[in-house]
């Protein structure tokens, strides 16, 4: 039965793509591409809540609070099995691999991502791990673009615009915030748009945001009914909370990423590496359960009335009634989710840092406020101030200033704190931009020279390999020879540069044709000149691991149109300006014709 409803809906694919415009077939695939990617986000957000549920009624009706800490651990070696028995050892994890997909594969992303993902994230953070599901999510509706595009033969532009509507949706359907979705695929991972693209994207936010509104009961989802109003003489609280969360962004960054490269370097086996990482993050998870998870349910307690709920069932429940003892709880918490959610992606976990970063910003929000208003000299609207924080760490951490002011304001369901939304989003994005050039996500790809930006030379420079643009026929030259050689290579050969090695090809110098144009004419000196005393050093080497970002730069720098090359030390080649630009030529052209 599910073969032949599969076979019929193909079938009317195929047909809506030979009778309808081009335009239109975009705008059918928008839609399904949308449904798929919202169907991913029910299932994952369904089966995360229930497990919530059930941990939390274990915990409080049975009073096995141990339970809260042994799930994660499950969660974490299920993980591992699947990844290393189903899905062949290996999973990319973070949005980071969309970018690379586009800018570097032509937009194709592997079929196993479109169940990879849903599976693995699901063991791990419906089972508590301290991670976000929309990454899990955004990467799989942007494999149902991908794949789908593929399928029906769609050319580059087009594949590369279904990846956007199915990050779109999948972001629209996990807060039901469809303006979230077009910003977020945008400004995060499909920089470089045009104004046509903005119709099919928004399309499969909407349906993303329509199928998740309809299917997923509310209380899954993040959303808040209560705020105050916006008070404008609170302002310059406001900017000091867009400092504070720059500030706090920079921290969990950092720390976040040396506790996952701490667990990448560990010599263990998978399953050790696992159960290492899920024991000490399940000693964290059992004195601050409200790390337990997304989060979400916390971060809803700290926007109510009565945000000591937080500290019930936990060590500490003793304290609920305590302002202090709430404050210190949640600063805790807070400098601990870093940590938290390094342990569950570095020791085998799949999951992501979006749900993190509101997690972080609605405590850190809190914590501001909170600690302010104990001193007595204020008394700002907290709930406000948890709401609004989320922008700040959002913002500062993907570097999506855009995203984070209107994903606030959808799921606050209103517009009354775009000043402070604005304000805070934007300080945090310029601190946490001045000390970390990259977004969290991007980190690891600016590492390994493909960080892609909105500049489009950037990101077409980035998909050209170095290695193959190296010339490696040219001829050399002894530094012992005299110039009669070298004019003997000239008159055989087409070169205009020739590098000076010695016999176990270490390059010496280089001697270019124009810098010894005059001396070639005097048989004098042709006769008596050796090479060594007219070759001069190379103004810039090259590597073939060099990005080609990296090698026009040299270019630029040298003011050279010929480069040499070295590999593991030794003389490899030259590299010409010319034969990168052409390449460069090419690669632009192939994607317009596509």
């Amino acid at each position: 039965m599910f073969r032949s409803l599969r076979n019929q809906i193909e079938y009317l694919i195929v047909l809506g793509k030979d009778k309808l415009t081009s335009k239109q077939f975009i705008f059918l695939s928008a839609v399904l591409v949308g449904i798929s990617a919202a169907l991913a986000v029910i299932v994952l957000k369904s089966f995360a809540h229930w497990v919530f549920v059930a941990a939390t009624y274990i915990n409080t009706t049975l009073k096995l609070s141990f339970m809260n800490s042994l799930l994660p651990i499950i969660g974490i070696l299920l993980t591992v099995f699947v990844v290393k028995k189903v899905l062949g050892g290996t999973i990319d994890k973070g949005t980071s691999q969309i970018l690379y997909a586009v800018a570097k594969k032509a937009g194709i992303i592997p079929k196993k991502q479109m169940y990879a993902q849903i599976v693995t994230s699901s063991l791990t953070v419906g089972l508590g791990g301290s991670a976000g599901l929309e990454s899990p999510i955004v990467i799989t509706g942007a494999a149902f673009g991908s794949n789908y595009a593929q399928r029906y033969h769609l050319d580059y532009r087009e594949r590369t615009l279904l990846i956007g509507c199915g990050v779109a949706a999948g972001i629209a359907a996990a807060f039901n915030a469809p303006i979230a979705g077009v910003l977020f695929a945008i400004e995060v991972l499909l920089v470089d748009v045009s104004i046509s693209a903005f119709t099919p994207i928004m399309i499969a936010a909407a349906t993303g945001a329509l199928v998740s509104a309809v299917v997923l009961d509310e209380s899954i989802l993040l959303n808040f009914k209560q705020q105050q109003t916006f008070n404008y003489h609170n302002i310059p609280y406001y900017i000091l909370l867009g400092v504070f969360t720059g500030i706090i962004s920079v921290y969990y960054s950092r720390n976040f990423q040396r506790t996952e490269h701490f667990f990448s370097r560990l010599r263990l086996t998978p399953y050790k590496k696992a159960l290492v990482g899920a024991t000490l993050l399940a000693a964290i998870i059992f004195v601050f359960p409200t790390l337990f998870g997304e989060g979400y349910e916390s971060i809803k307690t700290l926007s109510e009335s009565n945000p000591g709920q937080l500290l019930e069932n936990t060590l500490f429940s003793d304290f609920r009634h305590s302002p202090l003892a709430l404050l210190l709880f949640v600063g805790a918490a807070m400098l601990l989710k870093a940590f938290a959610t390094g342990l569950t992606l570095g020791s085998g976990g799949n999951g992501g840092n979006f749900a993190p970063s509101l997690f972080l910003g609605s405590y850190a929000g809190f914590f501001f406020s909170k600690a302010l208003n104990l001193t007595g000299l204020t008394k700002l609207p907290v709930s406000n101030f948890t709401m609004v924080g989320m922008a700040g760490i959002l913002a500062g951490l993907f570097h999506a200033p855009l995203t984070a002011i209107f994903l606030i304001a959808e799921i606050t369901g209103g517009y009354d704190l775009m000043i402070p939304l604005l304000m805070v989003s934007s300080i945090s994005y310029a601190i946490s931009k001045k000390f970390e050039k990259h977004s969290l996500d991007v980190k690891n790809l600016a590492k390994k020279g493909h960080a892609f930006t909105s500049n489009k030379d950037t990101n077409i420079l980035s998909t050209l390999e170095t290695e193959k643009i190296i010339q490696t026929d040219y001829l050399t030259i002894a530094p012992d020879e005299n110039l009669e050689q070298l004019v003997d290579l000239i008159s055989h050969s087409n070169q205009v540069v020739f590098a000076v090695v010695n016999k176990d090809n270490e390059l010496l110098g280089l001697v270019y044709f124009n810098d010894i144009r005059e001396i070639i004419f005097s048989n004098f000196k042709v006769k008596y000149t050796q090479v060594h005393e007219i070759m001069s050093k190379p103004a810039a080497i090259v590597s073939p691991t060099d990005s080609m970002e990296t090698v026009m730069n040299k270019f630029e720098s040298s003011k050279k149109a010929f480069l040499p090359v070295l590999k593991n030390g030794k003389y490899f080649g030259f590299i010409s300006k010319s034969e990168a630009l052409e390449a460069y030529r090419e690669k632009l052209q192939s994607l317009i014709i596509e």
